[in-house]
């Protein structure tokens, strides 16, 4: 079993583009980790392919950023994510 833990929460979900805007509150996050998105509704992992902050690509993400992440399923604010430390 994985370890989890806790890096932010869903602040907004772009259903059309399917981009989750993730606050990241507890530790940065780079390309190619692995996140868990847990909430009422939602539970699934999927990689890191790619984050934007302020439209820009960027490879990693610092605490206190909102960035944008293109989720492979249906986010919601308020969910909790997680990052899967392998």
């Amino acid at each position: 079993m994985a370890e989890e833990k806790k890096i932010g929460v869903v602040t907004h979900y772009f259903g059309k583009i399917t981009v989750a805007i993730i606050k990241i509150e507890e530790e940065g996050l780079k390309i190619g980790d692995t996140i868990h998105f847990k909430g009422h509704t939602s539970d699934f992992t999927q990689k890191v392919e790619s984050m934007e902050l302020e439209h820009k690509t960027i490879q990693e993400a610092k605490v206190g950023e909102s960035i944008g992440i293109k989720v492979s399923e249906h986010a919601r604010e308020g969910d909790v994510v997680y990052k899967v430390i392998e």
